[in-house]
């Protein structure tokens, strides 16, 4: 069996590399990733390389006027910016933003990592088997003398199943296949949040190292910069479904429930598609963000055709933030404010009383804020 998952938006799964603004040079809106080796051969044969190597280590993106000759000649691989504006803000950018998340790539090309597949599976099936009085053990967990590493680890193996039969052995993903560098561009992307005007909300842009511009600025927020699919590209890898868990008398012995296999798992996926979709469109509900209600709106419509086909929806990778990694999506719930109040990285933004969490990092499409990662859709076939 193999399996094709396909992008609905644009996707990064990376493997923490990013391209360091001395490794590239951005030349006819596309980002050029410079051969270094080749450039230091080159340069070994004359009195240039000293002045190459001092602009390495010293600048914070090298010099187009004395270098930009190797972004036309000495580039391993060219990627296009989604929008020729894209250069403009480049070029104004400075610091973090000049660094670019890259893909997943190994020595035959870009590759989808299977755990990225099933690390979402398994938050969609965690929280389709939640169960009443599983936050409030989160909570007596963390408010312990001693805070434990994984908190949630109990809740997890409740609701999946302990490491012998948990019901995430049923399937199998191998690494998907390389696919060609032509199917990546470089996208831009500007954080989102809320401000208070009076009892609504406003939409801001966030700015570094702090502060937020007016949400009819988005020019003069900072920009991230990241290597995504394409929406469209297709990976296609080996799908694993070991049956010997089904037979009765090994189901039986696991505890599973009779009607539990692929299928379900994959309804239960899609109903957290679901509450995940839903709780994006409020947010850009209260932002005033209608082009990105609208692409969230047709995700919905295209998540209701794929439950009809047997297929499921999920939200993975680089940028989509912590709605899209957890398995609890009420955000208002008491007791799970109270479980985030134990960890001091989310105190401040609780603090504001504002919904949590009220940044989301936004795809520009057209140069237009226009919708979020990382959405897909797997098939089995």
């Amino acid at each position: 069996m193999r399996y094709r998952l396909t992008c609905l938006t644009p996707l990064l799964v990376g493997d923490g590399r990013k391209l360091a603004p001395i490794d590239y040079m951005v030349w006819k809106d596309q980002v050029n990733v410079l051969d270094q080796w080749r450039i230091f051969r080159l340069l070994a044969k004359g009195p240039r390389l000293e002045g190459y190597l001092t602009q390495l280590k010293n600048a914070e993106k090298l010099d187009f006027a004395s270098w930009g000759g190797f972004a036309q000649n000495f580039a391993g691989r060219r990627i296009p910016f989604e929008n020729a504006a894209y250069s403009t803000y480049w070029n104004r950018a400075m610091g973090e933003s000049l660094h670019i998340p890259t893909f997943a790539a190994g020595a035959s090309g870009p590759y989808l990592p299977a755990t990225a597949i099933k690390g979402a599976l398994r938050t969609g099936m965690l929280f389709a088997n939640w169960r009443d009085g599983m936050l409030q053990d989160a909570l007596a967990r963390v408010k312990g003398e001693r805070s434990p590493r994984r908190p949630a680890e109990g809740v997890e193996e409740h609701a999946l199943g302990p490491a012998g039969s948990n019901k995430m052995r049923l399937v199998g993903a191998g690494d998907s296949a390389p696919i060609e560098t032509s199917q990546f561009k470089v996208y831009l992307l500007r954080t989102s949040t809320l401000m208070p005007r009076g009892d609504n909300f406003a939409l801001g842009w966030k700015r570094s190292p702090s502060g937020s511009v007016d949400g009819a600025r988005p020019d003069d927020s900072t920009p991230v910069f990241a290597e995504m699919a394409n929406p469209g590209t297709a990976f296609h890898g080996v799908w694993d479904e070991k049956t010997f868990f089904l037979q009765p008398e090994v189901r039986r012995q696991v505890r599973w429930p009779e009607s539990f296999n692929r299928a379900r798992m994959f309804e239960a996926v899609n109903v957290y598609a679901a509450g995940l979709l839903a709780l994006q469109r409020n947010y850009a509900a209260l932002a005033g963000m209608g082009l990105l209600d609208k692409n969230l709106d047709e995700l919905e419509q295209r998540l209701a055709a794929a439950r009809d086909r047997g297929t499921c929806f999920l939200c993975m990778g680089w940028g989509g933030g912590l709605s899209t990694k957890i398995a609890w999506l009420d955000t208002t719930n008491a007791d799970y404010r109270q479980i985030l109040e134990q960890f001091q990285i989310y105190n401040r933004a609780l603090a504001t009383n504002l919904p949590f969490p009220k940044t989301r990092r936004i795809v520009f499409l057209g140069n237009r804020p226009a919708t979020l990662p990382g959405w897909v859709e797997l098939a089995v076939e």
